[in-house]
């Protein structure tokens, strides 16, 4: 099962993010030598329970910087490591900063930031962050061009209400008359089913799907709706266990991503837990309109 599972580095690699329940998972003096020893004792973790995916985005800090530094350290060969492009960590390893990351889609940003992830880290798959219908990628072509001819497998990840658009619109894209793209990385999780029949679409098509935020940033785990609960009690497990068990569950997803910030989180998102039917049937209506669900998120705080 952990073959299936990805080790998401957004909460590691910087000292503030919008995940609920991270705030006391971390250290409490995040300073980079703090965050990095909390990014390899999770590492490890990882590795242990037989996860050999890493993610991480130039955006996030300096979580290349803690995973290469991590390789480099415990010579693990068989990792495979993905990285994104396109937000630009600004915060300067502040918390209480006003704006932590800003977005640009150019090829500019790109070159800078491909850059700066190939002198760090071998990466097996390089993704354009938040990619969404007004990205100037769509109009782009040099753009699109300079991503093809970097030799590396290219993704894009998702956001935003209009998820299942976006991942049609950008698995048309060719370059030179093969597909731009071979991987996508959207939200998905119990609130938030809207991406699953696009998703879908693009497994069946051969693409690598990836789900992350299946927490909800943390709202599953921390304040879980009532079937969630339920079952977790009647399982014997959290509610955290609970919402991994749920994206696992997804035939068309090929990994999914935890982003916990912790050992105990890591061990607790890893707990087994096997849904039935019934299960299932409970947790089919939690689903919140999508524009409701990404106003939700959009007014987590920082911390």
């Amino acid at each position: 099962m952990s073959m299936r599972i990805a080790l998401g580095m957004a909460a590691l690699g910087r000292p503030a993010y919008i995940n609920l329940g991270r705030d006391t998972a971390l250290p409490a003096d995040r300073t980079v030598d703090a965050m990095r020893t909390a990014s390899f004792e999770v590492l490890d973790a990882a590795y242990a329970a037989g996860i050999r995916w890493v993610d991480a985005a130039r955006s996030y800090g300096r979580a290349e910087e803690f995973v290469a530094a991590w390789l480099a350290d415990r010579g693990h060969a068989d990792v495979t490591v993905s990285s994104k492009w396109g937000y630009e960590y600004t915060a300067d390893w502040r918390p209480d900063a006003e704006v932590h990351e800003v977005k640009q889609h150019s090829a500019a940003r790109f070159e800078r930031q491909w850059s700066e992830t190939r002198g760090l880290l071998e990466v097996g798959l390089y993704q354009v962050h938040s990619l969404t219908g007004d990205s100037p990628l769509f109009a782009d072509e040099d753009l699109r061009f300079r991503m093809a001819d970097i030799g590396v497998p290219l993704g894009f990840s998702t956001s935003g209400p209009a998820q299942a658009d976006t991942i049609r619109r950008a698995f048309d894209l060719e370059v030179g008359g093969q597909r731009l793209f071979s991987a996508v990385q959207s939200t998905w999780n119990l609130l938030e089913t809207s991406a699953g029949p696009a998703l879908a679409e693009a497994h069946t098509e051969g693409a690598r799907v990836m789900l992350k935020e299946v927490m909800a940033n943390g709202r599953l785990a921390m304040q879980p709706p009532g079937p969630v609960a339920d079952i977790a009690i009647r399982h014997g497990a959290g509610p955290d266990a609970v919402a991994m068990a749920a994206a696992l569950a997804q035939p068309w997803a090929d990994l999914v991503l935890t982003g916990a910030a912790s050992v105990a989180q890591l061990h607790a998102n890893l707990m087994p837990v096997r849904l039935d039917t019934v299960d299932h049937a409970l947790l089919r209506d939690l689903a919140e309109p999508p524009e409701q669900y990404w106003r939700t998120r959009s007014q987590l705080r920082w911390t």
